[in-house]
């Protein structure tokens, strides 16, 4: 196996193998961050911004960038300070063309012979992450999708949200994986005592929290990566 960890982990490469739970994030992780998905879904926030405050582009995607710091999401900013509808900016902002998603063959594969239950943990919808899976030709792998309304809309990284995941799922965090573009959404998975795999990417906001002993794996394909993994 090539999945050598990129830190002192001596137990971490035998935990892939015997792992019960594998818990992946969705955009910018089981697709490439090539695919740029996420430059659609950021356009349609500043437009959803613009509609529901009635204000100039510039101005709107100052707010996005702003609550998305502050808040987590720019979704929760906006609904702590303007009462905003969730469920309608989802449904606005995850409009997008997946055309640049194509199937990936070779990640049916892997996750197929990987081991232990795998779930999606995302800070996105179901449908958005139903449709992309569907693309991907993964969606038969997932048992489970923990979105951002069962997380009662607390985005990652509260611990909180992961400790709900855990309890809902009965997942044993010693015995599961976590998959994650954005680094400091791994620092509460790790403090739960999960194995976690960072997909690195050149989005600066992933790369954030990204160093330090609670990442065990820095990944920069991952479909290659799970292949390493299973052997496949």
């Amino acid at each position: 196996m090539d999945a050598t960890p990129n830190r002192d982990h001596p137990l971490s490469v035998e935990r892939l193998k015997t792992a019960e739970t594998w818990i992946f994030d969705l955009d910018n992780t089981l697709y490439p961050a090539s695919c740029r998905l996420f430059d659609q879904v950021d356009k349609n926030i500043t437009r959803y911004i613009m509609r529901f405050l009635d204000i100039d582009w510039d101005e709107a995607y100052y707010l996005q960038k702003n609550y998305f710091r502050h808040h987590g999401t720019t979704m929760r900013g906006l609904m702590n300070l303007h009462d905003a509808d969730p469920d309608d900016f989802l449904e606005f902002v995850h409009d997008i063309d997946l055309a640049p998603v194509d199937a990936n063959p070779r990640m049916d594969t892997a996750l197929a012979a990987l081991p232990g239950r795998k779930i999606i943990f995302t800070n996105g919808s179901v449908g958005h992450a139903e449709r992309i899976m569907a693309k991907l030709g993964v969606d038969h792998h997932f048992e489970a999708i923990f979105d951002i309304v069962a997380s009662d809309y607390e985005p990652k990284p509260a611990p909180a949200v992961y400790e709900r995941l855990v309890e809902q799922h009965d997942i044993r965090p010693d015995t599961a994986v976590m998959v994650e573009d954005m680094g400091r959404n791994l620092e509460p998975a790790a403090a739960m005592g999960m194995t976690c795999v960072w997909v690195r990417t050149e989005n600066d906001w992933g790369k954030e929290g990204s160093e330090g002993d609670h990442v065990h794996h820095v990944v920069d394909d991952l479909t290659a990566w799970l292949a390493d993994v299973t052997e496949t």
